[in-house]
């Protein structure tokens, strides 16, 4: 039965007067059609040529700017009911404000930067960026870690979507105060990633990231070009001997030209009769391979104690390989104060000895585990094994005399084929 008490009964349209005749008798036609509502400022009905119907307001806001909002539909909502949001909506448009309607229901807690971020890298990280093939990315670890020293402490209870671009000015201007121009650009170029990742979400949402936020300007501009002369290289081996662990780090670097994290997650197992097989990484590349260790190398890494449980050459705590490169860097250069440097330095250092030690550019470059480019290195499949043990060896070679004073009285290289 009915409950006339409730309203459900609509009247008939022939008794229907005004405003509401005019939504009741509404019909689409060739044009779209607004019928404002005579007794009500700024009440229209919209329908559009293919039949929707809408109740829509119009008002100017505080600036002179017309302002249309679309507030309900016919189908879902009496003219009463119209009229009484109608007037909440014009005087909210006047007023200047942006959301027209007070919400019925409470909002929940806007989602806070962490809380994203965290998404962030479950949903991106972890799968593998752009491929999503499930495979972390290789700068996980780094991207967590930007994110935990430099991020979180100041954004982590910021709700997401107030991070505009004056917020993260202002990081940028502090990460390039307190921890360098290169930082900062870094930590940039994991938060541009984030905001992009977050479009997908929203719509409307728009990266506050722009290119004039970088601090330390091109790559190109600021490649380094310091290698340690012959003094600084007697300097730093000296220096070595006292600094424990980090010393013996620093003379394998610079007598393999291999990368700082590749020197330290060198394990014990690794190597086999003298022939060190460096890990290929998920993502990676290409990388040296397999190297024959000269002489030189493999005397320092046996004497390296060998910590019970550790599988690493250069045992840091626990099971972890060593990683207080920072320290490790500080009592150097208070033993051996030349001018300042980076272990990266080492790599370039090697390439140039090797370089003054008539070694092969694209033998130097295998050595290194640079990608070959071009047409060789997509063609060119030999492992040059051989070569590459000839170039460390010469490489050895040098030092060693680089040590002796004797660097000017270099022996010419020989490659393996000769």
């Amino acid at each position: 039965m009915l409950d006339r008490r409730a309203g459900a009964m609509p009247k008939p349209t022939p008794l229907l007067k005004g405003f509401e005749r005019e939504v009741a008798k509404a019909k689409p036609t060739a044009k779209r059609q607004v019928i404002f509502d005579e007794a009500t400022t700024g009440l229209a009905l919209i329908v559009t040529p293919k039949g929707k119907s809408s109740f829509s307001i119009v008002a100017r806001d505080p600036v002179g700017r017309q302002v249309w909002k679309q507030i309900g539909q016919p189908s879902l909502m009496t003219v009463a009911k119209a009229r009484e949001l109608a007037a909440v909506a014009v005087a909210r448009v006047k007023a200047g404000e942006t959301d027209i309607l007070p919400d019925e229901a409470p909002k929940a807690a806007p989602e806070t930067f962490k809380v994203v971020a965290e998404r962030f890298v479950k949903r991106w990280v972890d799968k593998g960026g752009k491929k999503q093939d499930g495979v972390p990315l290789r700068s996980k670890r780094e991207i967590e870690r930007q994110l935990a020293t430099y991020v979180y402490p100041r954004w982590q209870s910021k709700p997401f979507l107030s991070i505009r671009r004056g917020v993260v000015t202002a990081l940028m201007d502090d990460l390039v105060d307190n921890n360098g121009p290169v930082q900062a650009d870094r930590v940039l170029a994991t938060l541009a990633k984030l905001f992009n990742w977050y479009r997908q979400y929203d719509e409307h949402y728009v990266s506050p990231v722009i290119p004039e936020m970088k601090r330390s300007g091109s790559h190109r501009d600021r490649a380094r070009t310091r290698i340690l002369n012959d003094d600084e290289i007697r300097s730093v081996w000296a220096a070595c001997d006292k600094v424990g662990t980090f010393g013996a780090f620093v003379k394998v670097a610079l007598l393999t030209g291999q990368r700082r994290a590749k020197v330290a997650a060198m394990r014990w197992a690794d190597i086999e009769d003298g022939v060190w097989t460096i890990p290929a990484e998920a993502r990676e590349k290409v990388n040296a391979g397999a190297l024959r260790l000269p002489k030189l190398a493999l005397d320092i890494i046996n004497a390296q104690p060998r910590a019970k449980e550790n599988p690493f050459v250069f045992a840091g705590r626990g099971k972890k390989a060593f990683h207080s490169f920072s320290d490790g860097k500080e009592d150097l250069h208070a033993v051996a104060p030349i001018p300042p440097w980076v272990i990266h330095d080492l790599r370039r250092t090697a390439k140039s000895l090797m370089a003054r030690a008539g070694v092969r550019p694209d033998i130097s470059e295998r050595a290194l585990g640079h990608v070959i480019p071009g047409v060789e290195g997509t063609y060119d499949r030999h492992a040059y094994f051989e070569e590459k043990a000839a170039a460390l060896e010469a490489l050895a070679a040098l030092v060693e005399r680089v040590l002796k004073g004797e660097g000017d009285n270099v022996i010419p290289f020989k490659s393996a084929a000769s």
